[in-house]
């Protein structure tokens, strides 16, 4: 029984994960082309730093996600 909650936590994760990524898309280091840039200290900068960490918090909970379902039923 153990194995059904593991399983079923990793696909929750992973589909938070893969929903943070669908809005904010790949982090701007993993993305190709270029990375928007922004003047130090604006406004826009610091929407660009937050888009960047939420998008790693989405890229974190898809892959630990899948591990764990790996994990699961193994």
């Amino acid at each position: 029984m153990a194995e059904f909650w593991i399983v079923a936590l990793g696909l929750g994760m992973a589909f938070h994960g893969v929903l943070i990524l669908w809005v904010g898309g790949l982090p701007h280091a993993l993305s190709p082309g270029e990375a928007p840039t922004a003047e130090k200290g604006s406004p826009e900068a610091f929407g660009l730093f937050w888009l960047d960490q939420y998008s790693y918090i989405g890229l974190v909970l898809s892959l630990a996600g899948l591990g764990l379902v790996v994990w699961g039923i193994l």
